[in-house]
Parts: structure tokens; sequence; C-alpha cells
């Protein structure tokens, strides 16, 4: 075969190779217009990989009555909890990803890497970041029955004198409820014994009970105990006083203005869930969140919405799993 015959079949083959990979991306263009037209056609999951009536609850089922409001469909909460919210979270990582299994975690989820050795998930390279649903300050609650104190200052010197003889419980070891609680031992050098739930509506409930001394909690989940006299709120994390709580003291009204932890939940999806299902989700979680149902509700939890784009939600995420390690590395903090 000569050159100039060569170089004809060349560019008959390439003709070819343009109309294949023309009809391919015409064939992409359309499967990805049908899955922004069709999508959701059915229920869509929700893991929360926590047991209900924690603080992921406060605000994934609200979340989920205005989204079944928006698209027509159901979504679903689907409570998985144990290991620290581990375990929900190794489930919706294997989901098929196809926009009807999603994930909403928590500041757990990047405290995890430095707590559990051997997770068979991974929360930057497994999901997509969606949208930072919620962000809520830490508070600390007591069961005024048990302590009956009037103050933080009351509380604290009570403390002091008897190190080992309060405890706190917690969502799990490895959560923020766990860590904040280091971090507050930390801080006021006292000693107060960590015991470790399977998730915060548990530890909440034997914190009503009197079977646990003080948690350590988002105010989300505890919001309504404290407005209905079930627990008393000592103190709010940060360096303002919450709105949804305008009576109790900042930390650093009280002596601890590094007390900065917050707890906040997210959404995600399985990795390979398709961009244009991405973009829809992202969509309809905005449109609900900028209901006047749902601004009261995160209001009257004391939470505010992250208006974050994926990107940026992502860049958070990365930078809380550095924040988190450092604390675990400082504070010796282990599984119990």
């Amino acid at each position: 075969m000569n050159f100039k015959l060569d170089m004809t079949v060349g560019l008959v083959a390439s003709r070819r190779d343009v109309l294949r990979t023309g009809a391919a991306g015409l064939a992409l263009l359309s499967m990805g217009s049908y899955a922004q037209s069709t999508w959701p056609s059915k229920p869509v999951t929700v893991i929360v990989p926590f047991p209900a009536g924690g603080g992921t609850d406060a605000f994934a089922r609200p979340l989920s009555g205005q989204f079944s409001k928006l698209t027509g469909k159901q979504l679903i909460i689907d409570n998985r909890g144990g290991a620290g919210g581990t375990l929900g979270a190794s489930i919706a990582a294997k989901a098929v990803p196809d926009g009807y299994t999603l994930f909403m975690g928590a500041v757990h989820h990047t405290i995890a890497p430095s707590m559990y050795p051997k997770l068979d998930y991974d929360i930057e390279k497994d999901f997509v970041p969606l949208a930072l649903l919620a962000n809520v300050p830490q508070v600390l609650v007591v069961n005024p029955k048990k302590m009956p104190f009037a103050d933080f200052k009351s509380f604290i010197e009570a403390v002091r004198k008897a190190p080992g003889q309060y405890n706190y419980g917690s969502a799990g070891a490895g959560t923020s409820h766990h860590l904040a609680g280091e971090l507050f031992k930390q801080q006021t050098k006292t000693f107060i014994t960590h015991i470790p739930y399977r998730g915060a509506g548990p530890a909440l409930q034997d914190l009503i009970s009197g079977n646990v001394d003080m948690m350590f909690d988002g105010l989300g989940s505890s919001a309504a105990h404290i407005k209905g006299g079930r627990i008393k709120a000592l103190m709010v994390s940060g360096t303002k006083r919450n709105p949804a709580f305008p009576d109790v003291p900042c930390a650093a009204e009280v002596g601890l203005p590094d007390y900065t932890v917050t707890t906040w939940y997210g959404m995600w999806a399985p990795k390979g869930t398709p961009a244009d299902v991405q973009g829809r989700i992202v969509e309809d979680i905005r449109k609900a969140a900028a209901t006047d149902e749902l601004k009261a509700i995160w209001a009257s939890n004391g939470a505010e919405f992250g208006n974050l784009t994926p990107q940026q939600f992502g860049a958070f995420v990365s930078g809380e799993v550095k924040r988190w390690t450092a604390v675990v590395k400082t504070s010796g903090a282990k599984l119990e």
C-alpha cells in the first residue's frame, strides 16, 4: 500500500472514529438528560448511621418531609447505628451509585479515620460530597436532679473536687461527643469518666433518666429536651451565645475561649453517582433548606444551613479530617 492509499484509509478510519465518538457522546447526553428529567422516579433512601432520636434525625426527618413535597417521591430514613457511625457509612459506601441511596453523615465521620485503624471505606474517596446541611454548636447538658447546679461555675467547682466521680455519655467512642468531652477535660484540667453508647439518642435517654450525669451534645438533639426542662444547659461552645438559647453562656464567657467544638451534618452520595443526578440532589436540598418550615426548625435547634458548594464542602471535610487527627493525637483518645 502506497503512502497516498495509507492516508485515504487513515482518513476514513478517523472519520469513523469521530462518528463513533459523536454517537457515543450523543448517547451519553441523552442518558444524562433522561436521568435529569426522571430522577427521582422512585423513593430515595438516606442511610443515617445512628439510632433514631439523635442529632442527625433532628435534621434528617424534617428534610425528608420537605424533599417529598418538592419531588413527589418519598425520602426514606434508614437508621443504621453502630461503631460510632462507621457501620452505616460502610453500608452506604457500598450502595449502588444511582442516586437512590444517599448518606447523611456528620462530623464523627471526619474523626473516625484517626480512631478506627481498619475502616473499610474512605469518607473522602468512596463518597462524593453534596451539601453541608447544618452546623450546630456543642452544648454541655446535665441531668438537673443528679447535678442541681445553678450555673457553670458551681458545676466546674464540684467536678474539680471529685475527679472520676462524674461521667458523661456519648454517641460512641470516636464521635464528636466523645472528643468534645476529652477536649473539655484537657482545657478544664478535670477527669470525667466516658460512657459510650450506640448513638446520641440512647445516650440522651439515659441522661434524662439519670443513668449518666452529663453530655457534650450537638444542640440539635438536645434543644427540645432543654426547652422541656428534662435536661439543663450550662454552656454552649464557641465565642458567642446561641440565638435559640440566649440565656445559656458561651464557652468564652466561662473561661474557655478555645472551646469551639461544633457538630455538623452533611449529605454524601456513593462514588460513581451520575453528575447530573448529584446536581439535582443538591438543587432539591437547597430548595428544601430555603423553605420557611425548615428555616424555622433549623433556628429552633440553634443550627445554620451550610451554604457551601459541593466542592467547598469537600474541602471543608478534608480540613476537618486533618483537624480531628491532631485532636485525637493530642488527647490520646482511644476506642473503648
